[in-house]
């Protein structure tokens, strides 16, 4: 089986940044098919655009943009690309790295496929960093990354906690509804909870109240909407269950630290 080497990627490099044990890489990805192999260091891996499909020994993750996956070192795997562009964006961890921060890399093993919108959040936030190349970038990228795997961790070891059988529950909803009208009567109704302990404890397991969770929903949407290129941003506002596009960019700065046009610039400068 073959073993890629650092900053090694199927396709077109654009862009290699390399820091102190960490290489960041944007690459537009060019074979139809990857067979069987592993990377030398641990990475992550986040589609800006387009999509891929990427299996190992245990799952399939169908991936578009705005999908973040976490593979640890030596972790087997192969990829397939339907047809279309397909372009993505890797962070490679060398182990030394991990050991000289003492990182406790035991809830990191294996293919990790992230649904968290505050760790895409952050892994935003880290390619816009490579894009702007200045003598803050390395400080600010290492400590985004840090930031992105110390809440990595917390999540990580909250997932083998028990949690109410709710939290997963309106999860389920809130992902798959998040353009609906949701109100507290319903989801306590559906979730059959006091409205009073489901807004008290949600902050508690989602790091935000409900209304803050949905508009994150709606801004990670924007974000995969913004990557095809298809719709003007008015239209994205819309799609994305926004009452207009000023609301759209007061909530997507807020989240993001920039408006949407100056990040559509960023993806395809």
């Amino acid at each position: 089986m073959k073993q890629s080497q650092k900053g090694e990627f199927y396709g077109q490099t654009n862009n290699t940044i390399n820091l102190e044990g960490i290489t960041l890489t944007d690459t537009v990805y060019t074979h139809d098919k990857v067979d069987w192999h592993y990377h030398e260091n641990a990475y992550f891996t986040f589609i800006l655009q387009g999509n891929v499909i990427e299996g190992n020994k245990n799952e399939i993750y169908n991936c578009s943009a705005g999908s973040l996956l976490f593979h640890n070192w030596q972790e087997p795997h192969y990829n397939i690309k339907p047809e279309g562009f397909t372009r993505g964006f890797h962070i490679e961890i060398e182990k030394w790295w991990f050991d000289n921060l003492e990182f406790n890399t035991t809830n990191l093993q294996g293919s990790i496929n992230i649904a968290n919108p505050d760790l895409k959040f952050l892994m935003y936030k880290i390619f816009r960093e490579t894009k702007v190349d200045d003598n803050a970038t390395q400080l600010s990228i290492q400590t985004l990354l840090l930031e992105t795997l110390a809440k990595m961790l917390r999540y990580n070891q909250t997932k083998f906690n028990k949690k109410p059988t709710w939290v997963s529950e309106v999860n389920m909803i809130l992902n798959d509804q998040f353009l609906d009208h949701l109100t507290l009567e319903y989801l306590s109704k559906t979730l059959n909870i006091h409205p009073v302990h489901l807004s008290r404890d949600f902050s508690k397991y989602f790091n935000s109240s409900l209304g803050e969770y949905i508009r994150k929903l709606k801004v990670q949407k924007s974000l995969q909407l913004i990557s095809e290129k298809k719709l003007d941003l008015t239209s994205i506002a819309f799609e994305c269950g926004f009452s207009d596009q000023s609301h759209f960019t007061r909530c997507f700065k807020e989240i993001n630290g920039i408006n949407p046009s100056e990040y559509r610039k960023i993806l395809f400068r």
